[in-house]
């Protein structure tokens, strides 16, 4: 990985708690720690159909350094990068204590692109 290519900067969005909404719990989000440059690959793009809605997404990989702040964060968490809020699916650590790569996904139909859950 060369260090040139983390040219967007990510935020990290911590899973905090369960909000009980009165009809349920969703979970609620709080930004945390620094901000982070990271190299971004879009590398799918998938539409399906469920519950008689579209909903088209896009996968993306994000490349950040090793830090034990990027080491501790989890699929429960996520990123948000231009604006945009990632969900993310997995990471696996590259290189010893190098640099991690997070894959994640975001809706592309304009949910959740505002910075809310």
């Amino acid at each position: 990985m060369d260090a040139n290519r983390l040219n967007h900067v990510v935020r990290f969005l911590v899973r905090a708690a369960d909000v009980d909404t009165g009809l349920g719990s969703e979970p609620a989000f709080a930004a945390e720690g620094p901000v982070v440059w990271a190299d971004r690959r879009d590398v799918t793009d998938v539409e399906r159909w469920r519950a008689s809605e579209i909903a088209a997404e896009v996968g993306t990989r994000f490349t950040v350094r090793w830090s034990p702040y990027t080491a501790s964060i989890t699929p429960r968490d996520r990123l948000v990068c231009e604006g945009r809020i990632y969900e993310i699916t997995g990471l696996r650590e590259v290189g010893r204590r190098e640099w991690i790569e997070f894959g994640a996904v975001r809706r592309i139909d304009g949910a959740g692109d505002d910075g809310t859950s």
